[in-house]
């Protein structure tokens, strides 16, 4: 058993938690736990468990609290950790195997002594512990006055180093997702605002990044009537003088006799990604960071710089007019090529099993002569379907297959910001240019180069690059169809659905192992239904077997009966998740949509018909059609028989527990678009459906 400190005060088997109620022996437990080991005096339990006004009772009610505390202890069977009566006060011991405040220190302790990588990792394991608001159910004044805020500097200190060891290596993008969060919270952390400004900066985002420095001094200025300090201040001069701050400088390689200067060497790979993770998150399948840490320039480049003022329609759907210029700007630098070296290799896909129909006619596509006739149109597929369903692990594997028939290098671009909204085409463009030394991927070094252009939310995202690297080939994902991008672009298209079966064991086994499938190979199957053959929702409880090694397959399998979605999520990355997956597919939907989907998923009738879809959502049957189509090609909705609809079991599940309040608005939302209204590029969405 543990007790869980760093959150909601709450007792765990690793299985189950309790979360206790607020009450005077809740607020007794955690003043004991906060000094572990150690005598509180009398005294100062009173004060915590009372305040500064004692009952006259207060010392025999103090007993009756302990006596609580031990009952409590019996119940869930650690009489082991007695509240120990001395002298003078009470004692609780503890260790890091049973108080995860100790283990959290531990682990920063045991970082302290490691080296830079494993540093990371360790003090990323040990932020994952904190979860939730401190003793936010421990009904005590003076603990949230005196000793919240003592833990909650500890956390900082921790966060603080993580965001310095990424920026040392240059992961600015991965510090970007904490310090924005942080400055949020902490408006008037000075270093925090700094760590943000300079990673702004370092990504190309100065305008940003100045930005920042002025809220930081407005909020200084305003609130405490100083200045920033000193460090802040240069730092905001550093950015207006244009100077470096700091990106690694590329090693040399010996020039060939042939060449006049030597050629910057590629940097070497950082922190590759492996398979378990989630879009948005480091080291994600989804994600993977940006072409900074895959290219050879040598220096940081921005996936999130924001789209110009005033420009037409969405982020990430540039006019079309524009859409030559782009895509010539694109190549437009390049001049006297010279082969320089390849890309560090792309990410891999550990246990990656089944697709093998998906996977040949894949390779098939890319390593094909190309016809006479036919070098202006780069081959591509695109690879649609559900939040999780393994676009990205196959588009990766297939690159990995197909990689030595692409002497440029293959290279991965995500096309979607870690907020949902698309990256504007100039600075997908532009990030890939500088990924590319000149000359690659553009025919002119005499190689191709592969693009997996990853998540695209709308056609306008691909076209211009799919024209500048026609010589090339590309892997396009996305939850959308994107029949328009085929319709104007040819390529193949591969919608991916649940795993068979036998796929699914073959995941579970290379994850997992041979020898434990065997033992319950029962339990295996029911496990592989429990999460509807879905990829993502596999390789999470293959996760979570393979940290728990006593967990039976049986037991997993039975939570998940009880709870599809709930027991699909990873406790030390919050984002590591089916349902926050799926919660985020449902943001990037106009509400209306979401709304259709929620009630339409929800419904016990499957498969569902058009004529059922109307009645469910109160709408003429063109209109419920239409949603219909709109959600089929957001990946949320299966086409069976000619006619029939299905919704995953997962998604389902989901819809179950979201729908809440959201369900109700489309019947007024979903109309019929008024006279003269017409589908706009502002998300993409027509105005019936906004």
């Amino acid at each position: 058993m543990r007790f869980q400190l760093l959150g909601p005060l709450s007792v765990t088997d690793g299985r189950d938690l309790v979360m206790l109620p607020p009450s005077k022996p809740t607020a007794l437990l955690a003043a004991l736990l906060l000094r572990p080991g150690s005598i509180v005096p009398t005294d100062r339990l009173r004060d915590i468990v009372w305040g500064e006004e004692h009952p006259t009772t207060a010392k025999t009610a103090l007993q009756s609290c302990v006596l609580r505390l031990r009952r409590l202890f019996a119940k869930y069977g650690i009489e082991h950790q007695a509240v120990v009566a001395v002298a003078g006060g009470y004692r609780i011991d503890a260790d890091a195997d049973t108080l995860d405040l100790l283990h959290f220190r531990r682990l920063v302790a045991r970082a302290a002594a490691s080296g830079n990588d494993s540093e990371l990792y360790t003090l990323r394991s040990a932020l994952a512990l904190w979860q939730g608001g401190l003793l936010s159910n421990v009904p005590s004044d003076l603990l949230h006055r005196d000793e919240v805020p003592r833990l909650a500097e500890e956390r900082l200190r921790v966060l603080e180093r993580v965001c310095d060891i990424e920026l040392e290596h240059g992961r600015c993008r991965e510090a970007l997702v904490d310090l924005w969060e942080v400055t949020r919270v902490y408006p008037a952390h000075e270093r925090f605002a700094e760590q943000l400004v300079e990673a702004l900066y370092r990504t190309g985002r100065q305008t940003e990044a100045l930005a920042e420095y002025r809220r930081i001094k407005g909020h200084l200025r305003e609130r405490l009537g100083v200045d920033p300090r000193a460090e802040l201040q240069r730092l905001e001069l550093a950015i207006l003088r244009g100077e470096d701050l700091g990106r690694a400088e590329p090693t040399r390689r010996r020039a060939a006799p042939s060449e006049r200067t030597a050629i910057p060497d590629a940097p070497s790979s950082q922190d590759t990604p492996g398979a378990l993770a989630t879009p948005g998150s480091p080291g994600s399948l989804g994600s993977l960071g940006s072409l900074g840490s895959l290219g050879s320039s040598g220096s940081p480049t921005s996936p999130t710089s924001p789209a110009s003022p005033g420009s037409p329609g969405s982020p990430g759907s540039p006019a079309p007019a524009d859409r030559e210029a782009v895509a010539t700007s694109i190549a437009a630098p390049i001049a006297s090529p010279v082969a320089g070296p390849p890309p560090p290799p792309l990410p891999s896909v550990p246990g990656f099993t089944g697709r093998e129909a998906e996977v040949g006619s894949l390779v098939d596509l890319l390593t094909a002569e190309r016809p006479e006739g036919d070098a202006e149109r780069a081959p591509f597929a695109v690879l649609s379907g559900a939040p999780g369903i393994g676009k990205t692990a196959l588009a990766l594997h297939v690159a990995h297959l197909v990689g030595r028939h692409f002497p440029d290098g293959c290279l991965l671009l995500p096309l979607t910001r870690p907020d949902g909204s698309p990256r504007p085409a100039e600075e997908a463009a532009d990030e890939l240019r500088r990924a590319l030394p000149p000359g690659r991927g553009t025919g002119l070094s005499g190689g191709r180069s592969l693009l997996v252009l990853d998540d695209v939310v709308h056609p306008d995202q691909v076209r211009p690059l799919l024209t500048a690297y026609a010589c090339g080939a590309a892997i396009v994902t996305s939850r959308m169809g994107l029949a328009a991008l085929v319709a104007t672009h040819g390529g193949t298209v591969h919608r991916l659905g649940a795993l068979d079966p036998e796929q699914s064991q073959a995941l579970l086994t290379a994850v997992v192992g041979r020898e434990r499938i065997a033992a319950e190979p029962t339990a295996a199957i029911t496990l592989a239904a429990a999460c509807g053959h879905h990829p993502l929702a596999l390789r999470i409880a293959a996760a979570r077997l393979l940290t728990r090694p006593r967990l039976r397959l049986a037991d997993y399998a039975g939570w998940l009966r009880n709870d599809p979605v709930g027991w699909l999520s990873l406790a030390d990355d919050p984002r590591m998740s089916v349902p926050q997956r799926l919660d985020e597919a449902l943001q990037r939907l106009p509400t209306a949509l979401a709304d259709a989907h929620l009630r339409l998923a929800g419904s016990p009738h499957h498969p569902l018909t058009t004529s059922a879809a109307a009645g469910l959502l109160g709408l003429p049957e063109d209109t419920a059609e239409q949603v219909i189509e709109r959600l089929l090609d957001a990946g949320l909705l299966e086409e069976g028989q000619p006619g029939d609809f299905w919704t995953h079991d997962l998604l389902r599940a989901h819809a179950r527990r979201a729908a809440g309040s959201s369900v109700g608005h489309a019947p007024a939302l979903l109309r019929p678009p008024r006279h003269g209204e017409s589908p706009q590029l502002d998300g993409s969405r027509p105005a019936a459906l906004r």
